[in-house]
């Protein structure tokens, strides 16, 4: 699933900086790379462990 996230990510990323220096922006095209680049953020960091789980276990 990483390796699919990420180079959608990086296209997304392309095309909003890409929208971003065109004369004529389009904001519709602008707003879905940067959705998808924050759903793809959201993906991967999902399986981060948080900093604190060592100290939940423990009060468990």
């Amino acid at each position: 699933m990483k390796k699919f996230l990420i180079p959608i990510m990086i296209i997304a990323i392309i095309v909003a900086l890409y929208e971003q220096v065109k004369v004529e922006k389009n904001i519709y095209v602008m707003v879905v790379a940067i959705v998808v680049f924050m759903f793809g953020m959201m993906q991967l960091s999902a399986k981060t462990p948080s900093k604190n789980q060592d100290k939940e276990d423990e009060n468990v």
